[in-house]
């Protein structure tokens, strides 16, 4: 399983080799690209003994000025370029892509660095002084000089974590409501109770089969109480879970609390 961006692998109908540092080719079997990042999973089937993974860092810990080294292929020609530099930046949002070739995405908390990044260096790691890889190599400034920008390596260990977490997939569950979260102060003021307040039922939606209805006040996932005080609390709670899993739900409606056990479905 080899980490690489998505943009290098988007073209669906390609068919992809990889080559690794003592010239050996392997055939890409299969390739999981994030819907959300620009990232993708390349699959090769390659002897353990013959691959060494490298180490990933803490991309937490990284402080402006940091030395880095970007490996990679620019230009698609130079294989196994070594460039250095330091942290120019972290926490940027940029736009990458271009508008003309149909790909642009917007990435967010990405590493500035000054080590020379140019196209053909997609995919490769940006490494510390320690040989740990802190990003993946991922963009450039098309009108500066000296200005790149790498995903951070914790964004990889999230990334890999959810795609083994879900059985070997991208694939997002889903619930299928549209909600608004209601505070413990709101919802004594409305005389209703704290919870996620289902604004509309997506239809033929996980949350539809099971027999959810608008102005539903979903209370507890799963044996979870939600917290009004968290927009985020449903949608991480249902991200926390895989495709196909059972979950019990309490729901609010009309002073009377009910039960309703729902089958998360991916997300289309």
């Amino acid at each position: 399983m080899i980490i690489t961006n998505k943009h290098v692998v988007s073209d669906t109908e390609a068919e992809y080799q990889v080559l690794t540092s003592n010239n050996k080719k392997y055939d890409v079997e299969k390739i999981y690209r994030d819907n959300l990042n620009d990232l993708a999973i390349v699959k090769i089937n390659a002897p353990k003994a013959s691959l060494k993974p490298l180490n990933l860092g803490d991309s937490n810990k990284l402080k402006l000025g940091q030395l880095v080294i970007a490996i990679g292929t620019p230009l698609g020609e130079f294989t196994n370029t070594v460039t250095s530099g330091i942290i120019s930046g972290l926490g940027r949002g940029i736009t990458a892509g271009s508008p003309f070739e149909g790909y642009v995405e917007r990435l967010d908390n990405v590493i500035q660095t000054d080590a020379a990044i140019n196209p053909g260096n997609s995919g490769g790691p940006l490494l510390n002084s320690r040989g740990e890889v802190i990003g993946v190599n991922t963009a450039i400034a098309s009108e500066g000089q000296n200005i790149g920008f790498a995903i951070p390596s914790n964004v990889i260990k999230q990334l890999m974590d959810n795609f083994y977490k879900r059985g070997g997939t991208f694939e997002k569950p889903y619930l299928g409501v549209r909600y608004k979260m209601i505070d413990k102060q709101t919802a004594l003021l409305n005389d209703v109770v704290e919870g996620a307040y289902v604004i509309e039922v997506i239809p033929n939606s996980p949350a539809e089969k099971a027999g959810i209805e608008d102005a539903d006040i979903i209370i507890e996932f799963n044996g979870k109480r939600l917290s009004g005080d968290d927009q985020n609390n449903l949608a991480n709670l249902i991200m926390d879970k895989r495709i196909g899993e059972a979950i019990s739900l309490k729901i609010w409606r009309e002073k009377k609390i009910l039960e309703k056990t729902v089958i998360l479905e991916a997300f289309k």
